[in-house]
């Protein structure tokens, strides 16, 4: 599959080496990518380019990742795209705090660029049986 017909995914990051280093291998893997540094951003992008999947920080500046995930579950353009939190929150109770604010999928940071591919694509697989 090539670059240019892969899945698109977003990913939502404010650290600047994070997002990239998460793209650039999501790109070698054979994923196009777009790319958000707040929540602002990640719902214009997600209106605008309507990605396959979402990776979302949740620690982000002004808006952050889980206002912005309410709102795009809640929205009926943006609702079936699966969101993935990915983020340094490792607390107990995190992950079902991002599963009710939308997300459909919780990977803590820091994680191999490897897992968070298969995560990804199991993602992508369970959206599409559905």
């Amino acid at each position: 599959m090539s670059a240019e017909q892969g899945p698109l995914i977003l990913v939502v990051d404010d650290y600047e080496d994070a997002r990239e280093m998460y793209a650039e291998y999501l790109r070698f893997c054979g994923f196009r990518v777009a790319e958000a540094r707040t929540g602002n951003e990640a719902l214009e992008q997600a209106f605008a380019l309507s990605p396959d999947l979402i990776l979302m920080d949740l620690s982000l500046p002004g808006m952050d990742g889980w206002e912005a995930t309410r709102q795009l579950k809640a929205n009926a353009r943006t609702r079936h795209i699966p969101v993935v939190a990915l983020t340094g929150h490792a607390l107990a109770g995190a992950s079902e705090g991002a599963r009710k604010a939308g997300c459909d999928s919780f990977v803590t940071k820091p994680c191999l660029p490897d897992d968070l591919v298969v995560e990804v694509r199991r993602m992508l697989e369970q959206t599409k049986e559905v």
